[in-house]
């Protein structure tokens, strides 16, 4: 299935029934009275998170989404309809913004949470509601009034607890299958990976995490190069970063100036994702001889003056990856225990 991140749609409340002019004509009952009912509301139009989807693909096909409207007052003070709700069923993690005003409605981000994006137009009034002592015989209705209509921009983050950082054949795609049950297609020219790709990392049992590979960026992916920065977005809502970087490129380019590059683009498009937690996993270090690893390992610290944690990994010979995996889990458990324990309080 094509992935799709992002699309725009137009969603219309129904309109409201208008209000019934009528008065009560029977055998025997000459002036009865008014008797029109009131109309119908008009439906609503509601955005509801699915797990059983991933992609915004289906809106390609279907951008305009609208309720029924309400039905008409009838006489004998007879009300009509309401029109039914219109549920849209979105992947989880959408986050929804007005196309005029560039508001943000809000972020659908657990499965089964509903959002208002139209209301539906008030009913209309019948002429019973208007007569008094007075007016005996009242000749007013009201018109139901108009569903809400909007153009909305839906934009998907996928949700994950850890994201995968790096240029093009860092090794993020082989690592993701090396530690997953996710098979993204590895080859030996770069951009194999043309859209996020979500795994979960099973370290026991009942204990796991999920893993987003992005495509990997290059020099200049803030001004558009290669795939650009669009698939950053996907790691605003991870709560850990791992950092690829490969120790021994074939291309003989220098490790420690390629992970700059990524850090200034990462700045560039976002300094608040330069300040999520982040570690430098240095990857293929069976490409180096086995006395030549901690040398390498420190040079690239050293040029990186990097003082966070470290790994020296092979994902292709599963090297190093298992230690990671645990540890990153351990990381993930002690951030939620500290917001369920902020949450209790």
């Amino acid at each position: 299935m094509k992935f799709v991140d992002e699309t725009t749609i137009e969603v219309s409340g129904g309109n409201g029934g208008h209000g019934c002019l009528s008065f009560r004509r029977e055998k025997f009952i000459p002036f009865g009275g008014p008797d029109g009912g009131d109309g119908g509301d008009g439906g609503s139009v509601y955005l509801e998170a699915d797990n059983n989807i991933n992609t915004l693909v289906d809106f390609r096909y279907q951008r305009k989404f609208h309720a029924t409207n309400g039905q008409g007052g009838r006489g004998a003070n007879c009300r009509g309809l309401s029109g039914d709700d219109l549920v849209v069923k979105v992947p989880v993690g959408t986050v929804v913004y007005d196309l005029d005003t560039e508001e943000c409605i809000g972020d659908l981000v657990e499965a089964g949470q509903r959002l208002l994006v139209a209301k539906g137009g008030f009913h209309g009034l019948g002429n019973t509601r208007y007569k008094s002592s007075i007016n005996r015989a009242p000749r007013q209705t009201t018109k139901g009034s108009l569903g809400e209509a909007r153009f909305l921009r839906l934009e998907l983050k996928v949700l994950a607890d850890v994201g995968l950082l790096g240029l093009p054949n860092a090794g993020k795609s082989t690592f993701i299958r090396a530690v997953s049950a996710a098979r993204p297609k590895v080859a030996d020219y770069p951009f194999t990976t043309l859209h996020p790709n979500l795994g979960v990392v099973r370290v026991h049992e009942l204990r796991s995490f999920v893993i987003a590979d992005i495509p990997g960026l290059i020099e200049g992916a803030a001004e558009g190069a290669g795939l650009g920065v669009r698939f950053l977005k996907h790691l605003s809502r991870t709560g850990l970063l791992l950092h690829i970087v490969d120790v021994s490129p074939i291309d003989g380019t220098d490790p420690v100036e390629s992970a700059k590059k990524i850090i200034l683009e990462l700045a560039k498009f976002d300094p608040e994702l330069l300040q999520k937690p982040r570690w430098l996993v240095l990857n293929k270090i069976d490409c180096l001889p086995e006395e030549e690893v901690a040398t390498k390992v420190k040079a690239i610290c050293d040029g990186l003056q990097w003082e966070g944690p470290v790994y020296a990994i092979s994902a292709i010979k599963q090297q190093g990856t298992e230690r990671l995996c645990q540890d990153v889990m351990a990381y993930i458990e002690q951030e939620r225990s500290e917001v369920e324990g902020n949450i209790d309080i």
